[in-house]
């Protein structure tokens, strides 16, 4: 993998392309099923299977329980509601989030990237860079990265080919981090030969590519 400072276009295709390849791929059933699971998991309630079948749009409860249960990195309470959802959840990791005033966290930083096009809605992100302790603030809409503070963070990135399963959080969540600046990521890399740093723009397009690829149906 590819360790310098600059990553050259070549390699954000070929970044793409591992993004692209390393998610489920879900059918129409299923693409409606997840939204409707990240976005009912933002109003920051754990989120009762049965109850998000009715609404509107979604298959059965039989389909979506069926569905939810196939599904890796998908965790549960005591009553088997779901409490945590690929990147989203209602508390446990430095990388906060804030939907519409709920308070979130996500397992990664590049998780508060690609979440807010499958929210439909800004999020405000707040997460500390491990080599400073600087707070990485940030301003993400469906659209892009609106506000940067600092001015100019960067975020680490894995090849995800092999790392997206039930182990995605130790394989590859825990390496993916905001920093604040390059001289910082380039510090706490220098030692990780797989990861890169990569410009927040570069970091959101590859999550857009992520979003578009899984849901080719219904994120519209």
């Amino acid at each position: 993998m590819v360790t310098s400072s600059k990553i050259e276009a070549d390699v954000m295709v070929e970044l793409g392309q591992a993004v692209r390849e390393s998610f489920p791929v879900l059918d129409e059933d299923a693409q409606r099923v997840s939204l409707a699971l990240y976005r009912e998991l933002a109003r920051g309630r754990p989120v009762n299977l049965d109850s998000l079948a009715r609404s509107p749009g979604l298959p059965t409860a039989e389909r979506v329980r069926t569905l939810v249960e196939e599904w890796p990195a998908v965790y549960r309470d005591e009553l088997g509601q779901v409490i945590g959802y690929w990147g989203l959840a209602l508390g446990g990791t430095g990388h906060g989030v804030d939907v519409d005033g709920v308070k979130l966290t996500t397992w990664c930083a590049w998780d508060t990237l690609f979440l807010p096009q499958i929210l439909a809605t800004e999020v405000l992100v707040d997460s500390p860079c491990p080599v400073t302790a600087e707070r990485i603030r940030l301003r993400v809409g469906p659209g892009g990265i609106l506000e940067t503070s600092p001015p100019r963070p960067v975020l680490s990135f894995l090849d995800p080919t092999d790392k997206i399963g039930d182990g995605v959080i130790s394989a590859f969540c825990h390496h993916i981090h905001f920093f604040a600046d390059r001289q910082a990521g380039e510090r706490w890399t220098a030692d990780r030969p797989e990861a890169i740093l990569l410009e927040l723009e570069q970091g959101w397009a590859l999550a857009e590519a992520s979003n578009r690829a899984r849901y080719p149906l219904a994120l519209r």
